[in-house]
């Protein structure tokens, strides 16, 4: 039988491995064009502003930049732009698939901001679209022409923007979007500045015009915040695989730490690709952050529900869950082959966390993780791992049945 379940779980990862693939392409390209553009040769005599020769694939490699424009338009122009769409609109797919569709579980949290759906998914596309006018504002000011000053500002944008996050969301939603909201800021700058000012240029040179050098400028300062971003969005967007990193008290602190972390680990390579030295104390720097964040990490461990998970009041989905017939036995099931691992305190010897932030213990968390139960220990046996609780057939289809009989 195939199931509305089975599909949605298959259409995430798809559309997963979509936003992976594309975001590989982006970040490669991205790297590779400010390695390049620090590396490039410029002692040279020519219109030139710099070259590099380099091997790769058994050939030799040719490359040449031009601070403004080339004296004549090349026939064949190739445009980076499409790595970044296809990022962020797979990403935000992903968005809508996982924490929209799946608000009860993932993006609501009554215990933290007893909200609606409706108005935790208006606030999340809200929040994206302030990101960029407020950012877009502040390049745009006379602050533009101080680099430093706005990137201090940026920074203090991003931290702002981390506590309100999880003022409103759960652990896991409000790092994902501050993933998105950076994201955001980067796509954006590509596609409504980058790119439209490379546009301009170009057709200056096909009419005859000599390129206003700003537009070169402009594009320089967005591509260069993007290049110190790029490392804590891929963060982010792997915390939610991390309970240590979301469901802390301090996650909004530890995003900030990562924030910095970018700072350090782009400026070292960024110095090298420039041959300007070998600043080995970035790499002081970041280890003395990591572990900064992994102290933050356990006070106290999680937030995303109290310490007492009896405490932790069931959404109306997880009510609805909990009355339907066949839910008693199942999580009866569920607390015996499960809950020794997914636990607040596990007990089983080797895990001191719960699995992916993941708590079995009451009711009102079985229901609200019915879909993964079913996905995880009912179509697949993928849970139990090694089947380590010696979890029954007869047990696995009695959730399979009772599953489908609530859908």
């Amino acid at each position: 039988m195939y199931d509305l379940a089975v599909f949605m779980e298959w259409a995430e990862f798809a559309v997963r491995w979509l936003h992976v693939i594309t975001a590989i392409a982006w970040i490669g390209s991205s790297f590779y064009f400010i390695a390049l553009d620090l590396g490039l040769n410029r002692d040279i005599e020519g219109p030139a502003d710099g070259e590099e020769w380099q091997v790769h694939g058994g050939g030799f490699y040719h490359i040449q930049k031009y601070l403004v424009a080339p004296e004549a338009m090349p026939e064949h122009l190739t445009w980076f732009k499409w790595e970044s769409y296809a990022t962020w609109l797979s990403g935000f797919a992903m968005l809508v698939l996982v924490y929209y569709l799946g608000a009860d579980l993932y993006l609501v949290d009554p215990n933290v901001a007893d909200i609606s759906i409706p108005f935790a998914i208006a606030i999340s596309l809200a929040s994206l679209a302030f990101g960029w006018i407020v950012y877009d504002q502040l390049c745009k000011s006379p602050l533009g022409e101080t680099p430093t000053v706005l990137m201090l500002l940026l920074f203090v944008l991003l931290v702002v923007m981390a506590w309100g996050y999880t003022q409103v969301f759960s652990g896991r939603a409000a790092l994902l979007h501050l993933g998105a909201f950076t994201a955001t800021i980067m796509t954006a700058n590509v596609f409504l500045i980058i790119i439209p000012n490379q546009k301009i240029v170009v057709a200056d040179l096909k009419a005859g015009r000599t390129p206003d050098a700003k537009y070169g400028k402009i594009a320089k300062l967005r591509s260069t915040h993007n290049n110190y971003l790029t490392l804590p969005v891929i963060f982010f967007m792997l915390s939610i695989h991390y309970p240590l990193a979301f469901a802390s008290e301090y996650n909004w602190l530890i995003a900030a730490l990562v924030f910095l972390m970018g700072v350090t680990i782009r400026h070292y390579f960024n110095t090298r690709h420039a041959r300007a030295g070998n600043p080995t104390w970035t790499w002081l720097a970041t280890a003395i952050l990591f572990v900064l964040i992994m102290a933050i990490s356990t006070w106290p461990l999680f937030s995303d529900d109290p310490a007492n998970p009896e405490d932790a009041r069931a959404t109306p989905y997880q009510e609805r869950i909990m009355a339907t017939e066949g839910f008693e036995e199942v999580a009866s099931i569920v607390q015996g082959r499960c809950s020794m691992c997914h636990a607040t305190e596990p007990f089983w010897d080797g895990i001191v966390f719960p699995p992916n932030g993941v708590r079995l213990e009451t009711h009102a968390q079985i229901a609200a993780h019915a879909r993964d139960i079913y996905i995880q220990s009912g179509v697949t046996h993928a849970m139990p791992p090694a089947n380590v609780s010696f979890m029954e057939d007869e047990e696995r289809r009695a959730i399979v049945e009772w599953f489908r009989s609530v859908q």
